[in-house]
């Protein structure tokens, strides 16, 4: 059974670029990363370096500039590396060169200075929470305990790449339609705005009486015109209140997510990812050695919906009170038949990592088929109504030429 780590208070890093002299009194020069004055004062006098300034430079090291699978793509190097009999701290030292990215660096030599220092690979990660996941961190201990380094940074790495892709898929199936749409209400907006109020001054000369639906067009200009810069600041209002509200108040993010899941189509979608999320994270973490009650919360998080979430705490309890899994799964009445049955099989052969294995896949391939089942449906829907939109615009702004045409 694998022992896991608690996840330290968070230790903000900076940059620190520091001059001196060296021992043969040559003028050096550098950066150090570290969280205090004092620890680059310790290192330097480690190096034998005399030390004339040292400044901090400006912002926190690294912040925001790290993204995922940069993360996972060092996890794959780290696994090489070790599998190729490098030292730990040497690999380290060795993918920090190799690596372009500045923040993504300047963690990994931060990483290599706590290893130096007497801190295991587990440790050293555990104090940076933001980076490292705690599935990730109590991962890698499991593996420093087994002696199998490699195998598990190798599984996490995996493991990171699959998410990363159903994460692509989920979020292509919900920004297509809504990306398509906002470029269609751009570019009506742009018509309403610099073309429609040209052909109503050509229009004031005509003496008669335009159609309804010319006359409907200009109102809309008018309005458009006069309150575009309201109508943009309330969208925006509504995006930042709904996600302030989701990160406020878990009541509200429930149902939130509750309602995504209503949605046709893209609910099922959604629906399908989190069980795909949950079976691969449970699986990964099982196998890797953790207790089933902790392998499950720390799949609780990953799922990315509240209401999976909530039903996986629930099972939580359930499996920490002796429950079998698939009957704590088969009450919160969220996971489908054949997950469910998968995970009995599972658990009576005692390949339960094996099953959610299996599970994940399923579930994986068909996020992967509704998708593209979806986009093939959308694009001609899509096309349809931008042609409605813009055509509907034209033909209103066209309408009294005709009428002016048939009547000479």
């Amino acid at each position: 059974m694998a022992t896991t780590l608690k996840t330290p208070k968070r230790i903000v890093m900076h940059r620190w670029q520091w001059r001196g002299k060296n021992l043969r009194g040559e003028s050096v020069s550098g950066e150090l990363i570290a969280s205090e004055l004092a620890e680059v004062r310790q290192e330097l006098a480690r190096q034998k370096i005399i030390v004339k300034h040292i400044k901090r430079k400006t912002g926190i090291f690294g912040l925001g500039r790290i993204k995922s699978r940069d993360i996972t793509l060092f996890a794959r190097q780290m696994a090489t590396m070790i599998r190729a009999g490098v030292p730990l701290l040497q690999a380290c030292k060795v993918v920090a060169e190799t690596l372009k990215n500045p923040a993504m660096r300047n963690l990994v030599e931060t990483l290599a200075n706590d290893i130096s220092a007497g801190s295991s690979f587990s440790e050293a990660m555990a104090k940076h929470p933001a980076r490292f996941d705690r599935m990730f961190v109590n991962m890698i201990a499991a593996g420093e305990q087994a002696g199998a380094l490699d195998k598990m940074l190798e599984r996490v790495a995996s493991y990171r790449e699959k998410i990363e892709t159903l994460k692509g898929r989920v979020k292509k199936a919900l920004y297509y339609p809504v990306a398509v749409i906002l470029v269609g209400i751009g570019v009506t907006a742009l018509l309403l705005v610099k073309v429609v109020p040209q052909f109503e001054s050509l229009f004031a000369g005509f003496g008669a009486e335009l159609p309804a639906f010319t006359r409907f067009t200009i109102h809309l200009s008018e309005l458009t015109q006069a309150y575009w810069w309201q109508a943009v600041l309330v969208a925006i209002a509504i995006v930042l209140g709904i996600r302030q509200g989701a990160r406020r108040s878990a009541t509200f993010a429930y149902r939130l997510h509750h309602l995504m899941l209503k949605l046709p189509v893209l609910g099922n979608i959604v629906d399908k990812s989190s069980i795909a999320r949950f079976s691969r994270t449970l699986a990964t973490t099982f196998n890797a050695g953790i207790p089933l009650v902790e392998a499950l919360e720390t799949a609780a998080g990953a799922t990315g919906n509240r209401v999976h979430q909530r039903a996986i705490d629930s099972i939580r309890e359930d499996v920490g009170s002796g429950q079998q899994l698939n009957f704590a799964m088969r009450r919160t009445k969220v996971f489908p038949v054949m997950a469910v049955q998968m995970v009995s099989i599972g658990e009576e052969s005692g390949e339960l990592d094996t099953m959610l294995d299996k599970v994940a896949e399923f579930y994986e391939e068909e996020v992967d088929n509704q998708v593209d089942a979806l986009t093939s449906l959308l694009e001609p829907l899509i096309i349809v109504v931008l042609g409605v939109m813009v055509g509907g615009l034209v033909a209103s702004m066209y309408l009294p030429i005709f009428q002016m045409g048939s009547a000479i």
